[in-house]
């Protein structure tokens, strides 16, 4: 269909272009402003645009679909054993062009604004707890340069400020006001952390995958909106295993000679959504919620021969197969054991 296929690296002020016909035969090469290459692209015949995954190349990748182009988006780490002996932006572009022909390559799935947007807010939600957390833990630190030693964690804020209203504070003044400032800027993160939970369950309720996606136990909106703004498309996927394996779900490989070796946890997949699939499976087997496993289900089993962590993981790898196997079939979830009874 296309007889052309462009590498592009891009930067701030400065994109290189590597042109080369379909079979690698190189046919320009180009260093253009981002206005200089929007004009090109815009006169240039429809071709296949490749773009290495950073910043920027989501905008970049829609801006050449609207110029009626192909655009392709390949992980930086699928890039770099291509580039040859000098790493700059010319040989970058270039290896950017043999990597994306390679007919096993798999590419980043183009983000529409709307996902770019959610993950905006996600990212948003996640850097005000940070910063809370690096609040609370210099309160922390502050207090035990005095003897007074608390738990970690935000649940023991209220304990600290009961400490600095006493009567009977042994703290100098200057410290109890220094202390009471950062209590201060904690309570302004806590309330612009609460102002997003609440637009995050508002952009919940308007979409229809968010919604079908907290039918699942252990599925909520925070977890819903990152499956939604952060995974590709489910069809790249061809089951729900590779979808796990994607999430970095599945034990690390050290296979040879024909003997099979499993490691630890991968981790090498999108670390948002793992990590809160894990939180939400912990939900289900530790607490009150605990009592409402069925001790004949593989849950009960599990949880009556494993720790508990290691069953977290395992009901999280089942938990990323079921939300692939529901968006495919656009399907609610079903009960596993309530299925099988019928």
């Amino acid at each position: 269909m296309y007889d052309t296929m462009i590498g592009v690296d891009l930067a701030k002020r400065v994109f290189h272009l590597h042109v080369a016909s379909m079979t690698g035969h190189v046919r320009d090469r180009k260093k253009l402003t981002p206005l200089q290459f929007r004009r090109y692209m815009a006169d240039a015949p429809n071709c296949v645009v490749v773009f290495e995954a950073c910043g920027s190349a989501h905008y970049w990748a829609r801006q050449m679909m609207e110029l009626g182009h192909e655009a392709r988006i390949i992980p930086a780490q699928y890039v770099k054993p291509f580039v040859k002996r000098h790493k700059n932006d010319r040989n970058d572009a270039e290896a950017i062009v043999v990597a994306a022909q390679r007919p096993e390559m798999h590419f980043t799935t183009v983000k529409s604004e709307q996902q770019q947007a959610r993950a905006v807010v996600f990212r948003a939600r996640e850097r005000l707890v940070n910063q809370r957390t690096e609040l609370v833990n210099a309160l922390r630190s502050t207090l035990y340069e005095y003897g007074h030693t608390f738990p970690v964690g935000f649940g023991h804020v209220k304990r600290i400020a009961e400490l600095l209203e006493a009567p009977e504070c042994d703290l100098p003044a200057l410290v109890v006001t220094e202390c009471q400032d950062l209590l201060a800027q904690i309570a302004e993160k806590t309330d612009r952390i609460t102002a997003k939970d609440k637009l995050i369950k508002q952009l919940a309720k308007e979409s229809a995958v968010a919604r079908r996606l907290q039918t699942m136990p252990g599925v909520g909106p925070m977890t819903a909106l990152a499956v939604e703004a952060f995974a590709p498309d489910m069809e790249q996927f061809s089951c729900g295993r590779d979808f796990a394996a994607w999430l970095g779900l599945v034990p690390l490989q050290k296979s040879t000679g024909g003997k099979s070796r499993l490691g630890k946890l991968s981790k090498m997949g999108q670390v948002d959504i793992r990590r809160l699939l894990i939180i939400g499976a912990m939900s289900r087997i530790i607490g009150r919620a605990r009592h409402t496993i069925p001790d004949d289900s593989w849950l009960g089993r599990k949880v009556a021969m494993k720790p508990k962590m290691l069953v977290g993981i395992s009901l999280a790898n089942k938990m990323a197969r079921q939300i692939w196997a529901m968006l495919t079939k656009n399907e609610d979830y079903r009960d596993p054991a309530l299925v099988g009874a019928a």
